[in-house]
């Protein structure tokens, strides 16, 4: 295994969610990358990884998730790979109104907006059934 890299792969169950997070502080930690940067790839993975198993699976089966972190020399890219329904993360994330109050606000789109709002990218591309989404962090923490 690269040490500027962790590669997991975990069912399509939410609860597989937290060892993948812990796995993230890890590397985050040992590498020096600051908390602000780990909390946004974390929570980025975290709503990446929700959706696709709530809404990308037409049946109840077992399906595996893959997720690859490595640091390049001035940023954290993440890559997740799933055989889920296709969809396209990375274009514009839906408008959320933030006025409007909690029974008045549309259902979803939030957790989009934040992993676009946290990440400095979001790629997609589909092939072989699969979809591949790829999130890239910059190290630079920023005010």
């Amino acid at each position: 295994m690269d040490e500027d890299s962790i590669q997991m792969s975990i069912a399509n169950d939410v609860h597989e969610i937290a060892r993948v997070a812990e796995r993230v502080d890890e590397f985050c930690e040992a590498r020096g990358i600051g908390l602000k940067t780990a909390y946004a790839v974390n929570v980025s993975i975290d709503e990446v990884l929700t959706n696709t198993i709530h809404y990308g699976y037409d049946d109840d089966g077992l399906h595996r998730i893959g997720i690859g972190v490595r640091q390049e020399a001035d940023r954290v890219v993440v890559a997740i790979e799933d055989d889920g329904r296709e969809f396209d993360p990375s274009g514009p994330p839906p408008e959320v109104d933030f006025d409007a109050t909690l029974q008045e606000r549309a259902v979803g789109g939030l957790g989009l907006f934040l992993v676009h709002e946290l990440m400095d990218r979001v790629d997609y591309r589909r092939a072989d059934g699969r979809n591949f989404t790829t999130l890239t962090k910059s190290l630079a923490e920023g005010g």
